[in-house]
Order: structure tokens, then C-alpha cells, then sequence
């Protein structure tokens, strides 16, 4: 599993300046767990995430990665093999000019052998719906389909953990919905332990549990309808609710008794009838 303990996190500016992004963190994630992360800008959800494969080491605290500790320098090499990371802006991890030889690039820097690779990539690609696209040159695909070959080119490397730091910003709804897509089928087809930062609620429904963070700590954390039912709380963070959650709160208060966690339009549809 990975175990955050007591983390603390903070960056020195110049003029001797100091950052608090992380404020003694505890958090433990399960193999096979969906885990999503929310908060506002600045909550240090991404801060958090770069933890988990040694590209930041605490101030503070301890980071272990399958008993592996990230601030030893000797398992940096294995718990990047473990914790594969996926980033907000694809255009950033996408680096040949074929699709194929993009998703086989790490791969090559394992030193794995040809035939391997190329069995690597061919799975990775129909994995996430990308097989028919593999001689494709990255730059004229969609944002959600050059997402899912970053997605891809990690899945390549045979990871244990997938860590995606706001994967859909800046798509479009129909790349954001091709993406979670292919989370979910990695998480629940695959056994892919998933951590998933992101800012938009909707894309925490189907999580098996929320962790809600504000000014680099968590503030609570739950199944999503025990966090999505809190609505005052997270309004108060200046965070959104789903739709229906947020509907069900208002009918609620208006006098209509019904389950505050709902989340759906199939869930409200029931309850009202």
C-alpha cells in the first residue's frame, strides 16, 4: 500500500520566504482502491501527488510506497516503476512523432527488450481505446485521445499505482468522459490502484472514497455520498456538489424529506416517485 505519514511540505521562495503546501498529512491507500483527491486551487492536492513517486520529498514526515521510503535515494528507481504519474497537460508528456514510439518511450528507458515493448504497447493501446491509432502522429489528436495515450505510455510500464494530477482540465467534456472512462475500466477491469486529483466533482461519484483537502490538509474523507452530503461544508471550501446532491439538499430544506445523498438523476427520479 502507500502510507503518507505526518507529511509536511514546504517551498522556499527567494527573499527566504517559506510556503506551507502540505501541513502533516496522514493517508493510507489500498492496493485495488479508486481514491480521488478534491479541494480548491491551492488546497496542495498536486503537491501531494508529486509526492507519491519521489518527484517531491517531504520537509517532513515520511512517504512509503510498498514499505519502499521515497526519501531514500537507492528505491527511487523502484518506486517510479511502481507509481506511474499522469499530468494535467498532455501536450507535456507526448515526445515522438508516432504515437506507438510515444507510448513505448518509457519503456525503452527500463531497458526492457524490443519483442517486449512491442507486446507493451499493443496491449496499452487497445487498453484505452487507442489501438487503431498507434502509426497516428500525436499532435493532430483530440485532448481527450492524446491524454489517453499519456495514459497509455504509463499503463506500458506495468505500474502498481496510477497517480493522475487533473488528467481533465483542459478538456472538453467529451475527452473528460473518454478519460474517466478509461480510468475506471484500468481501476475496476485491470485491479490499477488509482489516485485521482481533480477539482471537478462529478469525477469523485464513482470513487471508493473522497479525500477533501484545504491549506495543504484534509479536512474529512469518505465513501462520496457521505462527502457529497456534507453540502454547507463544502460550499464553505468553495468547492461545487454534484448537481443532484446539491437539489436534493435544497428540497430537503424546503421541506420535502428525502436522502441527502443522492448523487444521480436516476437516484433523484426514484426518490421522487
Amino acid at each position: 500500500m502507500i502510507k503518507i505519514e505526518e507529511v509536511t511540505h514546504i517551498y522556499k521562495k527567494h527573499a527566504g520566504e517559506e510556503i506551507k503546501a502540505l501541513d502533516h498529512i496522514d493517508l493510507e491507500v489500498a492496493e485495488g482502491e479508486f481514491l480521488v483527491v478534491i479541494g480548491h486551487n491551492g488546497s496542495g492536492k498536486s503537491t501531494l501527488a508529486k509526492h507519491l513517486n519521489t518527484l517531491l520529498v517531504p520537509s517532513q514526515g515520511r512517504v512509503m510506497i510498498d514499505g519502499l521510503d521515497t526519501q531514500n535515494a537507492d528505491d527511487v528507481w523502484d518506486i517510479r516503476s511502481r507509481v506511474g504519474m499522469v499530468f494535467q497537460n498532455p501536450d507535456n508528456q507526448l515526445i515522438a512523432t508516432t504515437v506507438e514510439d510515444d507510448v513505448a518511450f518509457g519503456c525503452e528507458n527500463l531497458g526492457i527488450v524490443s519483442a517486449q515493448i512491442r507486446k507493451r504497447v499493443d496491449e496499452a493501446l487497445q487498453t484505452v481505446g487507442m489501438d487503431g491509432f498507434a502509426k497516428k502522429e500525436p499532435h493532430y489528436l483530440s485532448g481527450g485521445q492524446k491524454q489517453r495515450v499519456a495514459i497509455a505510455g504509463v499503463i506500458a510500464m506495468r505500474p502498481k499505482y496510477i497517480v493522475l494530477d487533473e488528467p481533465t482540465a483542459m478538456l472538453d467534456p467529451r475527452g473528460r468522459q473518454e478519460v474517466m472512462e478509461t480510468i475506471h475500466r484500468l481501476n475496476k477491469e485491470e485491479g490499477l490502484t488509482i489516485i485521482h486529483i481533480t477539482h471537478y466533482m462529478e469525477e469523485a461519484i464513482n470513487a471508493d472514497r473522497v479525500v477533501v483537502m484545504e491549506d495543504g490538509k484534509i479536512i474529512t474523507q469518505g465513501t462520496p455520498k457521505e462527502i457529497f452530503s456534507q453540502v454547507d461544508l463544502l460550499k464553505s471550501l468553495r468547492m461545487d456538489v454534484p448537481p443532484m446532491t446539491e437539489l436534493a439538499a435544497a428540497l430537503c430544506d424546503a421541506g420535502l424529506c428525502i436522502s441527502k445523498m443522492i448523487m444521480s438523476v436516476e437516484e433523484m427520479v426514484d426518490a421522487l416517485c
